[in-house]
């Protein structure tokens, strides 16, 4: 199999790494990296080149390969420009874009999306959706550390004693979880609010105190993903939020509905409520964002109070993160290519179906949503 993997024009990290490559190269199959695609990742060419791999121009890598790998989806020209029978792995995201599918069977693409991968537990180790969740929620707590005025952790000095920082986590999924852990570590009390009573062993295992609002729609089938809640629901969700956020110096939100805007979880009047140089960190930006202030990819502050809105925090720790999407990839290729190096396209297999978006000129996605 030739695989290709092409730098991101937006994006520090890369879909590869060498000793993912070593593997890769040790089934028979052949790699090409786009010259500097690493680099952003502090992975020179010539580590690449010493994992194995062939490092060559972009056009190369799009004449080469059977089969390429990308992070963000590629730009459409780049994919009328593959072999016609080519496959692509990338994290297309359909639910928020249905026009990826349709773009990939209409250039004749089979088209595998990684964050369709069902949250089984045969597919953990090709989570990217976790992977990429767990490094947000550390990034998230160092962001907000970077904005707090004032320390994290409880200090007794000569000139007085300074209390810790109370933090309030939104969440308790990878994220929030990761969240916990790292608010923790820097010496935060940490209270943790989510809709699901079997977060509360998980929340009160790293330390912090669970918050739970009774009554919450079940999302065990939502894949990770919050649901949409009833009104009465939120109407309660909404009086408990106010109260904690207010006594908050950080809060992290991190619920997100799949293909839906993220739910409105801070309201402007509870911004209005909170400590002077509080800090807000909104995990769910680019679909909406938790807090209704929150501006995607931008930091503000209102009414004193600093709202960071960053929902690409993963791609601030490139190295690992790229490690990591690269070791979901090689889990995804084990299932999907062959020991002979050919493609596996059993989609009676749930991991296989679920994530096949596009195949030989049939929009997948589009009819999985009408059946």
């Amino acid at each position: 199999m030739q695989i290709g993997v092409l730098s991101e024009p937006s994006d520090r990290r890369v879909a590869l790494v060498p000793d993912i490559i070593e593997q890769l190269i040790s089934s028979n199959n052949q790699v090409y990296i786009e010259s500097g695609a690493g680099v952003q990742s502090y992975i020179s060419d010539e580590l690449f080149e010493k994992a194995g791999a062939k490092v060559v121009s972009r056009q190369q890598v799009i004449d080469s390969s059977d089969l390429v790998i990308s992070i963000n989806p590629l730009p459409q020209e780049t994919y009328s420009s593959l072999k016609g029978n080519a496959t692509v792995i990338s994290s297309f995201q359909p639910f928020n874009d249905d026009e990826v599918s349709k773009n990939l069977s209409n250039s004749g693409l089979t088209g595998f999306s990684m964050d369709m991968i069902p949250r089984i537990t045969l597919a953990q180790a090709m989570d990217v959706l976790s992977s990429m969740a767990s490094i947000a929620g550390y990034q998230a707590v160092l962001e907000a550390a970077t904005h707090l005025p004032r320390y994290f952790p409880m200090l007794t000095t000569a000139a007085g004693t300074i209390p810790p920082a109370k933090v309030l986590i939104m969440g308790a999924g990878v994220a929030g979880l990761q969240a916990i852990a790292t608010a923790k570590r820097l010496g935060g009390v940490v209270e943790a609010f989510d809709t699901r009573l079997a977060a509360k062993e998980e929340v009160e295992s790293l330390g912090a105190k669970f918050v739970m609002v009774e009554g919450a729609t079940d999302d065990k089938d939502a894949g990770g993903y919050a649901v949409e809640q009833t009104e009465e629901y939120k109407q309660r969700q909404q009086v408990l939020i106010q109260e904690k956020a207010t006594k908050a110096d950080v809060v992290i939100t991190t619920a997100q509905l799949r293909g839906r805007p993220a739910p409105l979880l801070i309201k402007a009047d509870t911004v209005k409520s909170m400590k002077p140089g509080a800090v807000i960190v909104d995990l769910a930006s680019s679909t909406g964002g938790n807090c209704e202030l929150t501006k995607d990819k931008q930091t503000i502050e209102e009414h004193g109070v600093t709202i960071i809105g960053s929902s690409d925090l993963a791609q601030q720790v490139p190295m690992h993160a790229s490690q990591l999407y690269a070791k979901n990839i090689l889990n995804f290729l084990k299932v999907l290519i062959t020991e002979e190096g050919d493609l596996n396209l059993d989609f009676e297999n749930e991991i296989l179906k679920s994530s096949c978006i596009a195949h030989a000129g049939e929009d997948r996605y589009n009819l999985m949503l009408n059946s």
